[in-house]
C-alpha cells in the first residue's frame, strides 16, 4: 500500500469512493477540500488504484478537520483507513495544529478513541423525502439575495460561533448556490447576524448548513425558507442533539433522524465556538 498526497487528477476517484459508500459530495467538494488543504489530503493506492481517501482542512491554525476517510469496500479490513488516518494526525502534528476534530460514526468511534480523540457532543442527521409535487417552485422576484455588507456580518458571527475563520468555505458555497444563503437581522439591514443559513447541492440530495440561530424564531425562519427554495425530493440536515428547537422544528416538518455522528477532539479545544448557537453543523467533512 502507498499513501501519497491527493491532488485534483484523483477527484474522480474519490468521488468514485464517496458514492459507492452514499455519501451526498460533489466534485465541487472534493475541489473545496483540495483549495482549502492543497498539501493535506491524501490517496491510498494499491496496485496503482486508489482505494482509499482521507482530508484535512486547517482552520486559521485553532484546529483542523479530519474527514473523508474512505475505503473501497473491496480493500476493506486490510488497515488501509487506519493508515490514512494516521496519516493525517502525522501530518498536522508536524504543522503544530494543537486541536484535531472530526465527526466520528459508531464504528469509527472506538478507533479514535484508541488514537487519543475524546468526545464533545452528539449531532444527529435528519432527512427530509418528499413527493415532487409538493414542491412549489418559487418566483425569482421572491427570492430576496444576501447583499455584501449582509454576507460580511454573517462570516463575522460564523467566526464567533464556529471558533475559527471559515470565510474562504461559506464564500466558496454561497458563490455556488447563493439562492441558499438567508440572513436574520436584527432592526436594520446591516446590524449584527442574529441567524443565517447555507445550503449546497450534494449528489442526491439538498444539504442545509450551517444553519445558525439565537432564537427559536430565527431558527423557524430559517428553515422554513431554506425549504421553500430547495427544489430537490431529498434534503439533509445534521442537527445537534442538544440544540433546545432546531429538531422540534424539523419533525414538524416531516424530517426523520437517520444516524447519529459523535463530534470528537484530540488537544486542548481552546476554540470551541459557541455550539449552543448551533442549530446543525456545515457538515461532517467540514465540520
Amino acid at each position: 500500500m502507498r499513501i501519497r498526497t491527493m491532488t485534483k487528477l484523483d477527484v474522480p476517484a474519490g468521488l468514485r469512493l464517496s458514492s459507492l459508500a452514499g455519501w451526498n459530495q460533489t466534485a465541487a467538494d472534493w475541489h473545496r477540500f483540495l483549495d482549502a488543504s492543497p498539501d493535506g489530503c491524501f490517496v491510498a493506492e494499491i496496485d496503482e488504484k486508489v482505494c482509499g481517501t482521507a482530508t484535512t482542512i486547517s482552520y486559521a491554525g485553532r484546529f483542523a478537520w479530519i474527514g473523508m476517510v474512505l475505503v473501497d469496500p473491496e480493500y476493506r479490513k486490510r488497515g488501509v483507513g487506519t493508515q490514512l488516518l494516521r496519516k493525517t494526525v502525522e501530518y498536522l502534528d508536524q504543522r503544530g495544529i494543537p486541536t484535531l476534530k472530526l465527526d466520528a460514526t459508531p464504528q469509527g468511534q472506538p478507533i479514535y478513541e484508541k488514537m487519543g480523540f475524546i468526545t464533545e457532543y452528539q449531532i444527529e442527521r435528519w432527512i427530509l423525502k418528499r413527493p415532487e409535487d409538493q414542491i412549489v417552485k418559487p418566483s425569482p422576484a421572491n427570492l430576496v439575495a444576501i447583499t455584501d455588507d449582509q454576507l460580511s456580518a454573517i462570516l463575522e458571527k460564523d467566526r464567533d460561533v464556529f471558533g475559527a475563520d471559515r470565510s474562504h468555505l461559506l464564500r466558496s458555497l454561497h458563490a455556488e448556490n447563493p439562492e441558499f444563503t438567508i440572513g436574520v437581522f436584527e432592526l436594520f439591514e446591516h446590524s449584527a447576524a442574529r441567524g443565517y443559513a447555507f445550503g449546497r447541492r450534494g449528489s442526491f440530495a439538498d444539504h442545509l448548513g450551517p444553519w445558525m440561530a439565537e432564537s427559536r424564531a430565527a431558527a423557524e425562519k430559517l428553515i422554513d425558507e431554506f425549504l421553500r427554495r430547495s427544489q430537490r425530493e431529498t434534503l439533509i440536515v445534521d442537527c445537534l442533539t442538544a440544540n433546545p428547537f432546531a429538531m422540534e422544528l424539523l419533525r414538524a416538518r416531516g424530517f426523520t433522524p437517520s444516524r447519529v455522528l459523535t463530534r470528537m477532539h484530540r488537544g486542548s479545544n481552546a476554540f470551541p465556538g459557541k455550539p449552543e448557537s448551533l442549530c446543525a453543523i456545515l457538515g461532517p467533512e467540514f465540520g
